[in-house]
């Protein structure tokens, strides 16, 4: 399966968001969260998204996500940035979704800026229901499959990778990937029949 790049993080605001205010860290604090932005904002902004974040909240999630590591920054051990914020991030898209489901969002996405040539109308149509058919197919499944899904499939990560960034055996990860494969194929299988179907009434 190809990574979807279809939603990106707006890289203009990538770092800028996150930056502490001055005298609020000093010397090398403040380089290290600026490292730290800039190496996995946009790993952060893809994942709290296909963790079900909705298009218009995800960058404010991701800006939540940095500001705890900003206000932990001590506690991250060297070489285990990627782990921490990826631990919040679980977590901000948790919250993210619940609250989601309170207010009954409606969501929609926006296409990514920066693109080389702009697509036609039929192009745009094709890409966004790409996009709904995703984010649809990703909410259904259980969150821990659907997290080495996204990490596997989408982001091309291996499985020990993803054991480390979880702090889970690497037969545990291998296990759920075979699981949430099974998952996201059967999701496919009646998401088309349901379409299918629909596409038979008149």
């Amino acid at each position: 399966m190809q990574r979807d790049l279809s939603s990106e993080p707006n890289t203009a605001s990538s770092t800028s968001g996150v930056r502490p205010r001055d005298g609020q860290v000093a010397g090398s604090t403040h380089v290290r969260l600026r490292t730290i932005a800039e190496a996995h904002y946009d790993f952060i902004w893809r994942l709290l998204r296909r963790l079900g974040v909705s298009a218009d909240a995800t960058d404010d999630a991701t800006q939540e996500v940095f500001m705890v590591a900003m206000r932990r920054v001590e506690d991250i051990q060297t070489g285990a940035e990627r782990s921490f914020l990826f631990g919040v991030a679980l977590r901000v898209a948790s919250d993210r979704r619940r609250a989601q489901a309170r207010c009954r969002e409606v969501v929609t996405d926006v296409e990514p800026e920066g693109r080389a040539s702009a697509p036609g109308p039929d192009e745009l149509t094709d890409q966004r229901r790409a996009r709904e058919a995703l984010d649809e197919l990703l909410a259904a499944m259980p969150e821990d499959l659907r997290v080495v899904f996204v990490l596997y499939e989408l982001e091309g990560m291996t499985t020990g990778q993803i054991a480390d960034l979880a702090g889970i055996p690497v037969g545990t990860a291998a296990s759920r990937l075979r699981r949430a494969r099974d998952e996201f194929r059967q999701l496919v299988q009646r998401f088309r029949a349901k379409r299918d179907g629909l596409g038979g009434v008149r």
